[in-house]
């Protein structure tokens, strides 16, 4: 099986997402924030996260921003031992100490894979949060190479792929904490976005609910394999898990086995006829409706 057959420019959505969010006007501002991390793992974090030798310094650089219908978008680059680079969507009057919605995306994909953008203008309108996220390893402004498939099946088979990936997460969620003032998470991450994101939802305790799916308990290493399989038997938050049924990429068996190991009192299944890519707009609409609810107690 070729697990890295995904499908190019993100998901194919059932639907017409009604809003986009414009296009960078450009250069808007450049600042930097400098963070001192001494050998110990970011807030709310636990063993999964890789240990800095020493005092590291990450220097956060705020490099563009845009606004559309009261939306800020703000691109970065954290300049660390490993680059990391990502946006944070914000309310134009952000309220602090709102929630942080963070965003995996998909292989082949970057930071702003459909529908994350669409996703994020809907939770800053409908809820005040702000979302994040980053571009994954050998992807968007981190490419190596072809930046696609090729490039990320060698970087997936290397032992520290998943630690490095928490890492860059640990950098990006104090960056963005620091501009929010919150410090409650959720995450939504479907194919390559839950490659990564069950070990991450696993690693903190401060998630507080997840949306994965589009994977199961496969991958190109057993190292791997047994990494997801433990790591999902470690999410006890409220989780929503997406399938397609007719995914070419992942076998209903495989992904079927990793929801039955999330132990989660709160945990739901949504299975769509379709390919790995067709997930009906329903679900997007049903993903925001389930870490609003669970964030805020109510959904408007």
């Amino acid at each position: 099986m070729d697990f890295l057959r995904d499908i190019e420019g993100g998901l194919i959505m059932k639907g017409k997402l009604r809003h986009r969010l414009r296009q960078p006007i450009g250069m808007l501002k450049l600042y930097e924030q400098t963070s001192l991390r001494a050998n110990v793992p970011s807030t709310g974090s636990t063993g999964y996260d890789r240990r800095l030798g020493g005092t590291a310094m990450s220097v956060t650089q705020w490099i563009d921003e845009s606004e559309n219908e009261g939306v800020v978008r703000r691109e970065f680059t954290i300049e660390a031992e490993r680059p990391v680079t990502g946006v944070l969507w914000q309310p134009a009057r952000p309220i602090g100490g709102k929630p942080l919605v963070l965003f995996g995306h998909g292989a082949s994909g970057t930071r702003h894979q459909a529908p994350i953008p669409w996703m994020s203008q809907r939770f800053v309108t409908q809820f005040g949060f702000s979302t994040l996220a980053i571009d994954g390893p050998v992807h968007g402004r981190r490419s190596r190479g072809d930046g696609g498939r090729e490039a990320f099946s060698e970087e997936w088979r290397r032992s520290e792929c998943v630690d490095d990936m928490i890492a860059d997460w640990s950098l990006a969620i104090d960056a963005a904490a620091t501009e929010t003032g919150g410090d409650r998470l959720a995450y939504w991450g479907l194919s390559m976005g839950t490659i990564f994101g069950v070990p991450l939802v696993a690693a903190r305790q401060d998630i507080e609910v997840a949306v994965l799916g589009l994977m199961g308990t496969v991958g190109p290493t057993e190292r791997y394999k047994e990494e997801i399989r433990q790591a999902a038997a470690n999410i006890h938050c409220p989780l929503l898990f997406l399938m397609q049924l007719d995914d070419e990429l992942f076998a209903r068996d495989r992904c079927l086995d990793l929801f039955d190991r999330f132990t989660s009192a709160d945990k739901r299944l949504h299975a769509n006829p379709g390919g790995h890519p067709e997930v009906p707009m329903e679900e997007l609409e049903q993903s925001i409706a389930f870490i609003g609810a669970r964030l805020v107690g109510s959904v408007d």
